[in-house]
């Protein structure tokens, strides 16, 4: 097994060449159809997922990307690298593959860094054929204690070790927007009771104009201005998980160590009348 998550455009094309390794394109079927990295397999549902932690929410996620999964060919006894078009683009879409292929208990997962736009910036090789895969038999080996249930959400809100982020966009923060998908996707606006607030896209830096994690010192640094340390218990949320696991490898990297993912979010939290939520509306 690899603790190693990122993975520069050359060390994945050292990796292909060497085979026994799998590419993920989790961009949209026809971003994929123009140009993808040469043999990259496409599952974009990774991306458009929805999740419910409902028992019955898992097992339709478990059953259906080990289906995908499966039909894509991956195995545990095979390195799976993810890309999108670059960390800022589809909301943490490759990040969120990784943690897919993680909680289903994948062994070796990567990102590639940077994404197809930093692969296409070094002249990589590119192309638009469509790989067959021979499908394999993705075998589920569930990581509970990287997920976090909606049930598990409500009952942190009454104990004071355990830390809420909600790393969402300012607009969704503040109660202007319900989501990403529009300003009245989901039935409710606000944010969870107790929460505090990194929005996403500060985890990341530019570099010769693409975006890249800081630094772990900087996103220690920037944890800590919120309260937020290494050794702490925090559960983090956005609206469908995808930004989530975008911060959830920022700050696994810079070494938090008990970091879940509520996947259901506030998609999932919204819609249920019964649970509680802060709906002020804070100045933008």
């Amino acid at each position: 097994m690899s603790n190693k998550i990122l993975y520069s455009p050359e060390e994945v094309q050292d990796l292909i060449s060497k085979g026994s390794i799998v590419v993920v394109d989790i961009r949209d079927e026809e971003d994929y159809k123009k140009s993808h990295i040469p043999g990259a397999v496409s599952i974009p549902d990774i991306f458009f997922f929805l999740a419910e932690t409902t028992d019955e929410g898992l097992k339709e996620l478990q059953d259906k990307f080990q289906a995908l999964f499966s039909a894509a060919g991956i195995t545990h006894e095979k390195k799976v690298i993810i890309y999108e078009d670059a960390f800022d683009k589809r909301y943490g879409g490759s990040c969120r593959g990784y943690w897919f292929l993680s909680y289903l208990g994948h062994p070796d997962t990567g990102i590639l860094d940077g994404g197809f736009s930093a692969w296409k910036e070094k002249g990589l090789a590119e192309d638009d054929k469509t790989p067959n895969p021979e499908p394999s038999k993705f075998e589920l080996k569930i990581h509970p204690e990287i997920l976090a249930t909606k049930d598990e959400v409500l009952t942190s809100l009454s104990n004071p070790n355990i830390k809420l982020l909600d790393n969402r966009d300012r607009v969704e923060w503040t109660g202007e927007s319900s989501s990403p998908y529009g300003v009245d996707f989901a039935p409710r606006k606000g944010r969870l009771p107790g929460a505090r607030w990194i929005e996403w896209y500060n985890f990341m830096e530019r570099e010769e104009g693409l975006p890249y994690f800081k630094s772990p010192e900087k996103v220690r640094a920037l944890c800590a201005e919120y309260g937020l340390y290494p050794d702490d218990d925090i559960i983090i949320y956005c609206f469908k998980g995808a930004r989530v696991s975008n911060t959830y490898v920022a700050m696994k990297l810079a070494g938090f160590k008990h970091l879940r993912n509520y996947l259901g979010s506030w998609n999932e939290w919204s819609r249920d009348e019964q649970l509680p939520i802060n709906d002020e509306r804070l100045p933008a």
